[in-house]
């Protein structure tokens, strides 16, 4: 799976703008890269189609960026697995379902995010075992997406707790694999989870690396 051309330069034109603002001082050279980053949120409203002046203003704060040197966001997800089932979460956001995670917080290592993520989400314990892919989020999910991702999938060991909602989902619940419930595939897919089943289920092989 490939991101179109157009979401590709509009990344690319905003990491430049973003690193020449954290960069540069001259009041010259800021107002450039003001410039190439209101270049980028143009090219990305005309494919877009954003009805509103109101959509075209979200837009411009996504490609602000954090500030700082421009690198990858971190996304966890965690995979845990009961009686050949799978547990996901109902999101809030589309109403479709998807991996407990998140984005990664500072100060959290891999490992403690993940279990943090299931436990905040869906109400289950867990217990990190083993990282079974690092993908490049371009790569495999579908949907315009402003910022580059990282995807870090994780194993983990199911320790107690029942299903419950959380500001983020609606919902928690286990699937066999073969009957997934509708996926919010800009977090997860379907062929993203029957590789994660596979590497966990062959502890051999290594984590998948993009």
């Amino acid at each position: 799976m490939t991101q179109p051309d157009w979401l590709g330069w509009v990344a690319r034109l905003q990491a430049i703008a973003q690193a020449g603002l954290e960069l540069s001082d001259g009041p010259y050279d800021l107002e450039r890269y003001k410039a190439v980053r209101a270049l980028a949120a143009e090219i990305a409203a005309a494919h877009l189609d954003l009805p509103g002046e109101a959509e075209r203003l979200r837009l411009d704060e996504l490609l602000a960026g954090d500030g700082g040197y421009p690198t990858p966001k971190v996304d966890v997800r965690a995979l845990v697995r009961r009686d050949g089932e799978v547990l996901l979460v109902r999101e809030r956001a589309d109403g479709r379902w998807s991996l407990p995670g998140g984005w990664a917080d500072v100060g959290w290592s891999p490992a403690a995010m993940v279990e943090r993520e299931v436990a905040e989400e869906s109400g289950f314990q867990v217990r990190a075992r083993r990282l079974l892919a690092l993908w490049d989020r371009s790569r495999h999910n579908p949907g315009p997406f402003p910022h580059s991702v990282y995807k870090v999938a994780v194993a983990c060991d199911l320790l107690g707790g029942s299903a419950r909602p959380s500001i983020e989902t609606l919902d928690a619940g286990w699937f066999p694999p073969s009957a997934l419930p509708e996926l919010s595939t800009g977090r997860i897919t379907e062929a993203q989870i029957a590789r994660l089943i596979e590497l966990d289920e062959h502890p051999g092989l290594p984590p998948d690396l993009d």
